[in-house]
């Protein structure tokens, strides 16, 4: 059989060949300790999942949701951006409801890119902006974060050729995987490249909760002239811990929302509608929950930080998001040293090289590990043998 020959710039996504090693360490009766996945830990608040016990015995709620989301969920976003952000948006064209911000990241190149089109993808990042790309026949131009830049792509270093062909600029701030952050300067400098460019202005902000050391990460909506070239994607997934209940939204240009939607009603049904009320839910206890959780992460990453330096490894301590950014050691690659973890220690850790060839040289590991693994985990790689 003959498949298309967008497999030929698809590869499989890396998490599902993380999660099959653990799978098979496991069936052989193997102890694994996984870094690798960010997926919370911590379970979903209580209070959330007794708003979705209670809104799920609605029957209005057992039918096809719209796919822009609910009226309710739109304005308890539109408050949530005002009230957090100073970001004024019409939750009736502004703002759509998405299943876990996902899938609005893979689908808005559906929107913007054609054939011959460019999007212009940060490396390392998040494999998902690029897969939409290649999903769309488009071409992807990597923009190396660089450190000396606290992980930013340098815009003066795109070829004039390249920015000529390109419809989307990808940003992630706080980013995965390397921690780094972004002021409403950078953010600036970048809304007025993608307007004097005519360049669509891409933001994944799904890790603007998760912050510590009194960092507050601010969004590029509040930037002047970024409702008129951008669009911001937010989730629940890490903020609130709800990975499996796949919630987010998209907020910003009209035109870019309301092209997206039109993707979306296409192919998707909508988020149901009792998983949008748990969102409103979740709005309203924001503040309290993310200062409890984010307590619980900062101190993982501190005594994940302090144990790696203590056996000589290299790391990026992150002011947001959820991840560690560890240099490997002399004489590895990325993927060497993530063998030599798992079959000398029995420990998952993510490839640098999984985010793309700019990550060469760094493994990602992952806060969402129960204190006692994070513990014995760190004990394990002490013991590995170059």
């Amino acid at each position: 059989m003959k498949f298309s020959k967008r497999f030929d710039t698809i590869e499989p996504y890396l998490f599902v060949g993380i999660s099959k090693t653990i799978a098979e360490k496991k069936k052989q009766g193997i102890d694994v300790i996984s870094f690798g996945i960010g997926d919370p830990d911590i379970p979903t608040p209580q209070f959330v999942i007794d708003s979705l016990f209670k809104h799920s015995e609605n029957p209005a709620n057992h039918r096809y949701p719209e796919s822009e989301g609910l009226p309710e969920y739109r304005e308890a976003v539109s408050k949530y951006m005002k009230k957090r952000f100073n970001v004024a948006l019409d939750p009736e064209t502004e703002i759509i409801s998405l299943i876990g911000a996902k899938e609005g990241i893979g689908h808005a190149s559906l929107a913007l890119i054609d054939e011959g089109d460019v999007s212009l993808v940060p490396d390392p990042g998040y494999p998902v902006y690029s897969a939409g790309c290649n999903f769309s026949g488009g071409e992807i131009y990597k923009m190396p974060l660089k450190e000396s830049l606290g992980w930013k792509p340098d815009l003066n270093d795109i070829p004039e050729s390249i920015i000529k062909r390109s419809k989307i600029l990808w940003i992630n701030y706080p980013n995965n995987p390397t921690g780094g952050i972004a002021d409403l300067s950078f953010f600036k400098d970048v809304v007025d490249f993608g307007i004097e460019n005519d360049i669509a202005i891409m933001h994944d902000a799904c890790y603007a909760e998760v912050t510590f050391d009194d960092y507050v990460a601010p969004s590029i909506l509040e930037v002047e002239g970024a409702m008129d070239i951008a669009i911001e994607y937010h989730s629940f997934s890490k903020s609130f811990n709800m990975t499996g209940w796949r919630l987010g939204f998209a907020a910003g240009n009209k035109d870019l929302v309301q092209n997206l939607l039109t993707v979306k009603s296409n192919l998707d049904s909508g988020v149901p509608q009792a998983i949008q009320m748990m969102g409103i839910e979740a709005f309203e206890k924001i503040g309290e929950f993310t200062i409890q959780n984010n307590e619980i992460y900062k101190k993982r990453r501190d005594k994940l930080a302090k144990a790696l330096s203590e056996i000589g490894l290299e790391v990026v301590i992150p002011k947001a998001a959820l991840y560690l950014w560890c240099k490997v050691p002399e004489g590895y690659n990325s993927s060497s040293f993530t063998e030599l973890l798992l079959e000398q220690c029995n420990v998952v850790v993510t490839p640098g090289t999984g985010y793309g060839e700019f990550g060469e040289g760094y493994v990602r590991l992952s806060l969402t590990t129960p204190d006692d693994l994070v513990e014995e985990g760190v004990n394990r790689i002490s013991k590995w043998k170059g």
